[in-house]
């Protein structure tokens, strides 16, 4: 009898861990979906609501830009000469410049911009709303007739998506000026040849999985806390276990992305 009742206390376990599981997906699907009409109603871009969507894209992205850029630029010029140098020693200098470009702007400025907001703005602006949310001024908004998704979660998710894209777009042209340097230094007699090179990695098909790749990198980023601030329990007791779930949906989200465009770029 002991044996049975532990097995339906196990059972019961499960059934209730797989269900607060797909729930919190399909609240994350619910809340990409609400702002997805919310940020294609041209009233959600009113005069109330433009300046704090304009402050928050300001505080997200403009104070990241000099340092990530900087990181950037930096972590092309090691690689850069990492590859060259290695390259030359097997013999396959005329290679070189294609891996960098792949390993560089295709694959690692993209996940490094997302992670980098999601760690950097993200997380915050989702413990912001979570402690709004803890305080009743959601509640409050909703009294004074104010939608909070509108007024609150739709700026952060926009601000996350515009400075995810907008870091990974920079820091790629940023990489391949450093990357050019690197080789050719400070001339343009290699214009033709790095051009030629670009081109052949950054067919039609790749250039379509990377832009959509740093966008559904921006979206999970952005979207994954705010749900998590909205939905997740307030007991204190049970936060420690909400953001853990917060950051392992975040990164499991993160890595299929990225082994979707890996087999996209090379399957």
């Amino acid at each position: 009898m002991i044996s049975k009742a532990r097995g339906f206390s196990s059972l019961s376990l499960l059934n209730r861990r797989a269900r607060d599981w797909l729930l919190g997906w399909w609240r994350l699907i619910y809340l990409g979906a609400m702002i997805l009409v919310l940020a294609m109603s041209p009233s959600s871009y009113g005069r109330p609501h433009r300046r704090v969507l304009a402050e928050h894209i300001y505080r997200n992205t403009a104070p990241n830009l000099l340092g990530f850029t900087l990181m950037c630029a930096l972590i092309t010029v090691v690689i850069t000469r990492i590859v060259i140098v290695t390259a030359i020693s097997y013999g396959l200098s005329q290679y070189a410049l294609q891996v960098v470009i792949r390993v560089l702007v295709l694959e690692l400025i993209p996940l490094t911009a997302a992670m980098f907001v999601a760690l950097r703005c993200a997380i915050a602006s989702g413990v912001e709303l979570s402690q709004m949310r803890r305080a009743g001024a959601l509640e409050a908004l909703q009294q004074r007739g104010v939608d909070p998704v509108r007024h609150e979660v739709l700026p952060r998710v926009t601000a996350g998506i515009f400075s995810t894209i907008t870091l990974a777009a920079l820091s790629c042209v940023v990489a391949l000026v450093m990357a050019y340097l690197a080789v050719y230094g400070f001339t343009l007699s290699g214009v033709v040849t790095y051009t030629r090179l670009f081109g052949q990695v950054f067919n039609p098909e790749v250039t379509l999985i990377f832009l959509l790749k740093t966008l559904f990198f921006s979206l999970a980023v952005s979207l994954i806390p705010m749900a998590s601030a909205l939905y997740d329990s307030t007991a204190p007791r049970l936060r420690a276990s909400a953001e853990l779930r917060m950051l392992v949906r975040m990164f499991a989200v993160i890595l299929l992305i990225e082994v979707l465009s890996l087999v996209g770029n090379y399957y």
